[in-house]
């Protein structure tokens, strides 16, 4: 990978790492569902001129024909989770957030095993075991029986990554043959006609305020339209296995942003369990293989 890509990864998982940052600024006064709801839009709107310079006429067929798909996905994989981490962040610190965001390849993994019948590698299932035992360590201190405050923040961010991994398998089955940027510009419009009759009910009674405005422009332009054409071109130039290791410095990110900016705690029993969560998606990822036993000379 050349230094200009390395650049380009760094600065691509600030980003997403950022977005929890964001959430949190700006999800107290829109509410979730209007917040990802203005999210989605206007990545969309941003998203539409890059895909417009790169469309097909081959592509413009194949989304007439696929605009069930695509509004399936602009669920899985973006009006759901966001607003699931939207809403948790009413709750639990951004660094949490995105570890538990960094558990959907692990997700994908076992989705794809189930339903695709995928058979996960030594290396793979070791990963799984060790990734849920990292998310058992990071939500021991703040997950309860109630099902209230942290607890329902938690179930929001665990879940989020399960549409993830439902997603990504569902793209490959179904949208194989739409580009990457296509997907993302149309799912984008999906998400939010699927969230608009849900956003004008829960339209703010109260106008937000400059810093939860700002916040919200800079996570749809930067942190999702920006970001998204940013991973196409990584995808481009350095293939899927090398890109996908963004998943690892999300969580890196997200939790010092949070420290640094909104004065988030970050405790050591998180650090142990982000730790160890990252360990299981390497494993699962085949970013980090266990060294196979030498066989003894002869």
């Amino acid at each position: 990978m050349s230094t200009k890509n390395s650049i380009q990864l760094i600065l691509l998982a600030a980003l997403w790492g950022a977005s929890f940052m964001f959430m949190r600024i700006a999800v107290p006064e829109f509410g979730a569902v209007v917040l990802i709801e203005l999210r989605v839009l206007l990545a969309g709107l941003i998203l539409l001129p890059f895909w417009w310079l790169n469309k097909s006429i081959e592509e413009n067929a194949i989304v007439r024909k696929k605009w069930r798909q695509l509004f399936v996905i602009g669920a899985l994989n973006s009006a759901i989770p966001f607003v699931l981490f939207a809403y948790s962040m009413l709750y639990i610190s951004g660094g949490m957030a995105a570890t538990l965001n960094g558990t959907a390849p692990i997700w994908g993994a076992v989705v794809a095993w189930f339903w695709l019948n995928q058979r996960l590698s030594k290396s793979a299932t070791l990963g799984l075991v060790v990734g849920f035992g990292g998310v058992v360590v990071l939500v021991s201190g703040d997950l309860s029986f109630s099902l209230s405050g942290k607890t329902l923040g938690i179930l929001a961010s665990g879940s989020a990554p399960i549409m993830y991994g439902i997603a990504a398998n569902y793209t490959t089955q179904k949208l194989s043959d739409l580009s990457p940027l296509t997907i993302a510009t149309f799912t984008m419009f999906c998400a939010s006609l699927l969230l608009l009759p849900v956003a004008l009910y829960f339209m703010p009674t109260v106008m937000p305020s400059v810093n939860a405005w700002l916040s919200l422009l800079v996570l749809a332009i930067a942190c999702t339209a920006f970001a998204y054409v940013m991973f196409f071109r990584l995808l481009a130039d350095v293939g899927g296995t090398r890109a996908i290791t963004v998943t690892f410095l999300i969580p890196v990110f997200g939790a010092l942003w949070g420290v640094l900016f909104i004065d988030e705690e970050l405790s050591v029993t998180m650090i142990v369990g982000m730790g160890i969560v990252l360990i299981g998606t390497a494993l699962v990822t085949g970013v980090l293989k266990p060294r196979a036993k030498s066989s003894a000379p002869a």
